[in-house]
């Protein structure tokens, strides 16, 4: 009884703490194969509501045929670890609380919309049972991102409020961000409970922070630190995850880092934020889904708590 106890207790702490935006690559996200596609869409729509970060996707194909990337040489390659090399590409849009207007709404966060292609490069050391995670991501933030486009489609699609606001977005900048992200098992009981920390620094032009985190799993887990040679054919799992970070820029909120023609940004940014992920997960041989949603602490001075959430889809090829 204690010890059931004790493993409920480390899986909803992670939900009590709160804080950036989940990554395809947490350990808790891990497909046991050296190729696989995955594709993630997030949506406000999942929450009942419409602002600040409304939608983004992600493609994401991991293959050896990636290992020849020269970008790879600006990766980490710790020893004695297994690795996987993979691409996406993943489009974020943000917008105030009403779009309909076509003022600038100056008490609220402006449009914004990015299109990011991201090497990345996953080393996964099963005798430590930890993995570091590298990756870059290289694009553009503004209306070249299509994030008015996009919006306007599927609101006309779906019947919803077109957005009018588009014209007064982030202006367009280059986006160029470097990614490092540590996870290690802390406990692990059987094929049926996990608790990992995480730490992750993000540099560059779109994005630049560093959070603290913890996750937990309960249910048929395979270890996402083992060899991907031992795998249960199945799995279903739902999963927690808390991060707190600590914020340097946001492009998203304060506009491009060279180009300052943007109608209008917000600089008073709260230096600390905090989010909260959950969800479930099932993974067959061949298939991989998840459900998720994620809590949001408030971005600006102004700003508020915000909530999204979002589906996955992958293919073990």
């Amino acid at each position: 009884m204690k010890t059931t106890k004790l493993i409920l207790l480390l899986f909803f702490v992670p939900a009590l703490l709160l804080a950036q935006k989940i990554e395809n690559t947490a350990s808790f996200r891990d497909i046991k194969a050296p190729n696989y596609f995955r594709f993630n869409y997030d949506n406000d729509y999942f929450t009942g509501t419409d602002q600040n970060y409304t939608q983004g996707y992600n493609f994401e194909l991991v293959a050896p045929i990636f290992k020849k990337n020269p970008i790879n040489y600006l990766f980490l390659k710790p020893t004695n670890s297994e690795f996987k090399y993979g691409l996406s590409i993943e489009h974020i849009g943000f917008t105030p609380d009403n779009i309909k207007s076509e003022e600038i709404q100056y008490d609220d966060r402006p449009f914004a919309a990015a299109i990011m292609l991201k090497s990345f490069a996953i080393a996964t050391d099963t005798i430590q049972k930890s993995r570091f995670v590298s990756s870059l991501n290289v694009g553009i933030i503004g209306p070249g991102a299509f994030g008015k486009e996009m919006q306007v489609a599927i609101h006309k699609a779906t019947g919803n409020t077109i957005p009018g606001g588009w014209q007064n977005q982030i202006k367009n900048d280059i986006v160029l961000n470097y990614e490092l992200n540590y996870e290690k098992q802390l406990i692990r009981y059987a094929n049926l409970f996990s608790l990992n920390a995480s730490s992750n620094a993000k540099i560059g032009t779109l994005y630049t922070n560093a959070s603290l985190g913890l996750n937990a799993t309960i249910g048929i887990i395979n270890s996402p630190f083992s060899s991907s040679k031992h795998q249960n054919k199945f799995e279903i799992y739902f999963f927690s995850q808390a991060l707190v970070s600590a914020i340097g820029y946001d492009a998203t909120l304060q506009g491009g880092l060279f180009n300052d023609k943007s109608p209008y940004t917000i600089n008073s940014i709260e230096r600390f934020t905090a989010q909260s992920n959950y969800g479930l997960i099932m993974q067959t041989k061949r298939m991989y889904f998840e459900y998720f949603q994620t809590l949001q602490t408030r971005e600006y001075e102004i700003g508020r708590a915000y909530k999204w959430g979002g589906i996955k889809i992958g293919f073990r090829l």
